[in-house]
Order: structure tokens, then C-alpha cells, then sequence
């Protein structure tokens, strides 16, 4: 009989990515004598390298080495030869349904996710708006084990990193030691679109008041070089203020930084995700998006979220659409003090 040995295939985006590291991580708990290995891209690796014995991890380069039909059946081989007695689908993208064909031609077990396009379509209707919380992509991920006989108790997961957080001796000089009562404050002022992103003014003046309130504080900026240009000048010669790009690389340090913040301030991003799975409080601000279509980050509270009230919210799902209204309302009327009078009440215990 065959060692029970299943295939998870979520190739991007990095939020999603994050997002399956809980489900999986409960997986691997509740069922030791499952193997399971992760098929994604190279960026996932510090996800799930130290997560268990028995999880481990497939990079396929899906953009040159295994692009298009030819390089989908190249990849296909390979996983043949691993021996899988099941398939889980987590992504439902052209990719992950071509190779799942493959698999049901096969006669593999293979289950899907259902992404509740229906229901999503309902909750960014202009008109006739349906507003209820759909199943979280926890929950979706979760389902998809389920049907491969494998129910998933969701909650246990706390960080991906043991109780205190990463090994600060791993970074370079200067991150390597947190003060006694010194409050260390994450943000990550950027998003892919810009129905996601409040105005950087904002953030800015946020960041000016959270100094003044603690001026003992250390502010760590997260974004990549080419977003971090955008930061002005005067902000980064604070003496508080440290643009992470410029001393870490790679996700494993932005992670173990994270795991050492007291608070982080991010869009609804991946880095909301990425800081979730250090056990980091996170005060997520939304615009276009909502966390009713069910990515907000694990574990995270809604109550501490930053987003406006407006009728027309949401307007879509990935906050990639123009605005319709042509304002971005949505984003304008946050205020630099809902961001901080949040920031206040995390680091009270509120």
C-alpha cells in the first residue's frame, strides 16, 4: 500500500501563497503519517522548509522552464515520478486545471477550490450589493482537503516561528537587538493597485504622529527599493525610521523582523499576510477591496481595521479596477488619526 502522499498547487500571488501556510501547517498536524509537498514558486520556499518532516517543497519555475503546454507536460513528469496518491488544487488557475486533467486522465484522486465567484460577484455589484462575509480562503483550502478525506481543524496555527519570535542574530548589525519597552512599529505603505493603497501623504503624517507619541520608537518602512524611492526624503532622515530594503534581503529576514514588531501597519497586501504568520497584530486598511470576500490576514482582528464607510464599497475583488466614481473615496476619507488612535489602542492591549 502507498505511503499517503499529497500534491498542493498554489503558485502565487504571495498573499494567497501565505494564506495556505495555516491550513497546511494544521494538516501535517493532524495527520503525521501524511506526506505532503508544496508545488509553487521559488519565493514560497521559507514558508514551508522548516514547517514539518513529512511537508516538503517543489519550485517550478512556471514563467521559463515550465511555460506553456510543453512545459506543463515537462512538469507533469516530474510529478509523476513522485508518487502521489492525491491531488489538491488550491489555485483553480489555467495552469492548475490543465495539470489536474492530466491527473484525472490518470486516475489520481484530484479535488479543486471553489472560489465563490458568484457570491464575490454579488458582494462588488453597483446595484442590489449582497454584504455578507464569504468563506475565508482558510476555509476554501480547508475544503479541499476535506473532499480528499482529510478535514482540517483550523485554529491552532499561531506563527511560523517559535514562541518569541525568529532568531534576530540571522539579521545584520542593527536589527539584531529590541530595547527594553521600546516599541518597534511595522509599516508597509504599498499595494499592487492603487484602489489598495491609501495616499503615502497619509501614511506619512501617520508615521510623524506615531514618532511624536513615542519618540523612542523604531519605525521599519517594508516595500521593495523601487517603492521605497518614493518615500520622502525628510522621512527618512528621522533618526526613528529604517527602510527595510536597504539592509534585509530576502523574505526569511522581512519575516523574522516582523515576528519582533509590536504592531504593523499594512494595506490589504501581501505583507498583511506575511506579518499574520509571525503572530504580529495587524491594522489592515482597505479601499476598493473589503474583508467580506475573505482575505484578511490570519488570525487578524476586523475591529482594528482602517476603511470607510461607503455604499459602493466594495467595488471589486483584487482592487485592481478604476474607480468608478473617480475619486477613491473610499481611500481619501481615512484620516493619518484612524491609523494612529489604532496603533494607540494595540499597543495599550485595547
Amino acid at each position: 500500500m502507498k505511503t499517503p502522499h499529497i500534491l498542493v498547487m498554489r503558485f502565487s500571488a504571495l498573499g494567497d501563497v501565505a494564506m495556505t501556510v495555516p491550513v497546511i501547517y494544521q494538516l501535517a498536524r493532524q495527520y503525521p503519517d501524511l506526506r505532503i509537498t508544496v508545488l509553487s514558486q521559488p519565493f514560497a520556499r521559507p514558508f514551508f522548509d522548516t514547517m514539518a518532516p513529512r511537508v516538503g517543497f517543489m519550485d517550478a519555475d512556471i514563467k521559463h522552464e515550465y511555460h506553456g503546454i510543453k512545459g506543463l507536460n515537462k512538469l507533469y513528469r516530474r510529478l509523476t515520478a513522485k508518487n502521489f496518491t492525491a491531488i489538491a488544487d488550491l489555485h483553480g488557475v489555467l495552469r492548475t486545471q490543465y495539470l489536474r486533467t492530466r491527473f484525472n486522465i490518470d486516475q489520481f484522486r484530484v479535488e479543486h477550490i471553489n472560489k465563490h465567484r458568484r457570491e464575490k460577484h454579488l458582494l462588488i455589484m453597483h446595484d442590489h450589493k449582497v454584504m455578507r462575509q464569504l468563506p475565508t480562503s482558510f476555509e476554501n483550502y480547508a475544503e479541499v482537503f476535506a473532499k480528499l478525506g482529510y478535514p482540517v481543524r483550523l485554529g491552532d496555527f499561531k506563527s511560523i516561528f517559535p514562541e518569541g519570535g525568529g532568531d534576530l542574530s540571522l539579521l545584520p548589525e542593527g536589527f539584531q537587538t529590541k530595547e527594553a519597552g521600546q516599541r518597534w512599529i511595522g509599516f508597509a505603505p504599498f499595494a499592487a493597485h492603487k484602489g489598495k493603497m491609501l495616499p503615502l501623504e497619509k501614511t506619512v503624517k501617520a508615521i510623524e504622529q506615531t514618532v511624536k507619541r513615542h519618540p523612542s520608537c523604531r519605525v521599519f518602512l517594508f516595500g521593495s527599493k523601487r517603492e521605497a524611492s518614493q518615500i520622502p526624503q525628510a522621512l527618512q532622515d528621522m533618526p526613528q525610521v529604517t527602510l527595510v530594503s536597504q539592509y534585509l534581503s530576502g523574505m526569511d529576514q522581512e519575516l523574522i523582523l516582523m515576528s519582533h514588531l509590536d504592531v504593523m501597519v499594512t494595506m490589504d497586501s501581501a505583507n498583511m499576510h506575511l506579518a499574520s504568520l509571525t503572530a504580529t497584530p495587524v491594522i489592515s486598511v482597505w479601499g476598493a477591496t473589503h474583508p467580506y470576500a475573505g482575505f484578511m490576514g490570519w488570525n487578524q482582528r476586523e475591529d482594528i481595521a482602517v476603511q470607510a464607510r461607503l455604499d459602493c464599497r466594495p467595488c471589486c475583488i483584487y482592487g485592481e479596477r478604476k474607480c468608478f466614481r473617480g475619486d477613491y473615496e473610499c481611500l481619501n476619507l481615512i484620516q493619518p488619526d484612524d491609523i494612529v488612535r489604532r496603533i494607540e489602542a494595540v499597543i495599550s492591549g485595547k
